[in-house]
């Protein structure tokens, strides 16, 4: 399950909502408000965030977390074009392993991530390739 399936969920049982109440409240599917609580569905759309805060009485601390974890739930990653190369070989070998890493694995990278505010090493920049102009191209 994705962080907004669970939360979605907690969130429904919490109020004692059965699918079909919230699909209602919502103005949504039942099916819909199903596929999103077992991860069928990416994260919804802000309409529907929206709508179901409006909906549903939340502490202002649930709200930022039910959207947290709808930012959480994406399944793509876009790399910007000027990346490293290094960090395409990270995401290719992480996206082999993923399926097989362990909750010890996945904390332990999560702790790395974390470590980016004490790091005090640089990185270099994208090195671009420079386009020859016809002069200096062999022919």
């Amino acid at each position: 399950m994705s962080p907004f399936s669970e939360s979605l969920h907690s969130i429904r049982v919490r109020h004692g909502l059965r699918q079909v109440e919230l699909a209602k409240l919502v103005g949504y599917e039942q099916s819909y408000i199903s596929a999103l609580e077992v991860g069928l569905k990416g994260p919804p759309t802000d309409e529907f965030v929206e709508r179901l805060t409006a909906a549903i009485p939340l502490t202002k601390e649930e709200q930022e977390a039910l959207r947290a974890a709808a930012q959480e739930s994406h399944r793509k990653l876009v790399i910007e074009p000027d990346a490293p190369a290094d960090i395409y070989r990270l995401l290719s070998d992480l996206r082999g392993e993923i399926e097989h890493l362990t909750p010890a694995q996945v904390r332990m990278i999560r702790e790395v991530l974390a470590l980016r505010g004490t790091m005090h090493e640089s990185r270099e920049p994208a090195r671009r390739l420079k386009r020859r102009t016809s002069m200096e191209a062999p022919m």
